[in-house]
């Protein structure tokens, strides 16, 4: 790949010092797309902490530790919606007459206070004794994928079993049906794969998903199951009933978030188990630590990139940026800050301070976080309990992708039978 595939490089503003700027494509860098963490290892080194790269319209990039985790932390300089309230209601009132309501991913798109309203609701589907009731029937499920190619001595792993076990237990939470998997996933990784989206393109892919969820949706008001868009309808939001405008905005931020991010953790972490066979012999026999791998494994191969809009002028780890202006929670390059993390480039099981922020920090701190790590360690269980040592196929190297989400795309394994 060469830099014609690269997104195309727009002027620097007037603003940006000269210094303050690196050239790095987030979606097509071709180090980045051919091995992502090593290419976050280069950056952590080599670029400046904050940068601003002129690809994909022009961004920041916020690359260590102390970056992210302030950003994070500051709503009131870094905002998570991609347009203000009063933004959004000038951009319904020139829509047509009669055009549906515009969805947002809420609580994600809204800042605090407001931010908080959203969340609640959510906070008792994602709470540990809710996620703690799931683990067996996640076990079983993890049990009967592994199970299915155990015999062939070899799978593409993210196929056969990263992506479906993920999916098919949000599915079933949210209580859509399993069989429409691969049209639902189709969906978000279309959404995904946008890298400069424009705010009426975003829209439209909204739209398509509330339409294919809205019979479901509506179905659960009236007959409601033992499924989080039954236990939605029953819920306030800030003393009022829950309206259709409301379910809406649920059901884009929990599809798009719930049908892709957990797998590419999976991939990431079965891919090094498969490098390291020291590793899975130590986790056999002391199945106890798997817990402290988990943990390890978000650190070392972090993999989510949240947006973030830059909410009035201001001077930020002392660069100037501009109101509008988009920043990029580089937080795969947070936890691989040496700073923070000695040896950061080492996978350590032993490490003392495993407290990463692959969930991101503050308000905004990841409301599946605890199901995340279940699967995780479920996974990661049952596939060294199930199968003897695996190894990556020396003969298909793994392929990733690249963007908000860092991913494994094919990961084909082998092993004795």
């Amino acid at each position: 790949m060469t830099n014609a595939a690269l997104s195309p490089a727009v002027p620097k503003p007037a603003h940006v010092a000269d210094a303050a700027v690196y050239d790095f494509d987030m979606f097509k860098d071709p180090a980045y797309v051919a091995d992502p963490h090593k290419r976050v290892l280069d950056l952590v080194r080599n670029a400046p902490p904050v940068f601003w790269t002129p690809r994909n319209g022009g961004h920041w990039m916020l690359i260590s530790h102390e970056a992210n985790f302030n950003a994070s932390r500051d709503t009131d300089g870094f905002s998570n919606g991609f347009a203000t309230p009063d933004e959004l209601k000038a951009m319904s009132s020139r829509m047509p007459p009669g055009t549906p309501h515009i969805p947002l991913p809420l609580p994600i798109n809204i800042d605090p206070p407001d931010h908080g309203k959203y969340r609640m609701p959510l906070q008792r589907v994602f709470s540990p004794k809710t996620i703690n009731d799931l683990k067996d029937s996640i076990r079983q499920l993890a049990g009967e994928l592994i199970d299915k190619v155990a015999a062939q001595g070899r799978c593409e792993f993210m196929s056969a079993i990263a992506e479906p076990l993920p999916v098919v237990v949000f599915l079933k939470m949210l209580g859509l049906p399993v069989s429409r998997m691969e049209e639902y996933r189709a969906l978000v990784a279309e959404h995904m794969s946008d890298p400069t989206p424009d705010p009426m393109d975003s829209i439209k892919k909204l739209w398509r998903i509330t339409a294919l969820l809205r019979d479901d949706v509506i179905a659960r008001k009236d007959a409601p199951k033992d499924d989080i868009i039954s236990m939605l309808w029953k819920a306030e939001i800030d003393g009022k009933p829950t309206t259709m405008d409301d379910m809406e905005n649920y059901m884009v931020l929990l599809f798009l978030a719930g049908l892709d991010t957990v797998m590419n953790g999976i991939g990431h972490g079965i891919r090094h188990f498969a490098s390291d066979l020291p590793l899975q012999d130590e986790l056999r026999k002391n199945p106890e630590l798997v817990g402290d791998a988990t943990e390890e494994m978000l650190r070392r191969y972090t993999f989510t990139v949240p947006p973030r809009f830059v909410k009035k002028d201001m001077s930020f780890m002392g660069l100037d940026m501009k109101r509008g202006e988009r920043a990029m929670l580089f937080l795969p390059a947070a936890d691989l800050d040496p700073k923070v993390f000695p040896g950061a480039d080492t996978y350590d099981l032993k490490r003392e301070n495993k407290t990463h922020i692959a969930f991101n920090a503050g308000p905004h701190r990841c409301l599946g976080s605890h199901l995340a790590r279940v699967e995780l360690q479920i996974v990661y269980e049952e596939m060294l309990a199930r199968l003897p040592q695996f190894r990556i196929d020396p003969a298909t190297p793994p392929t990733f992708h690249c963007g908000h989400v860092v991913g494994v795309s094919t990961l084909n394994l082998v092993w004795n039978v």
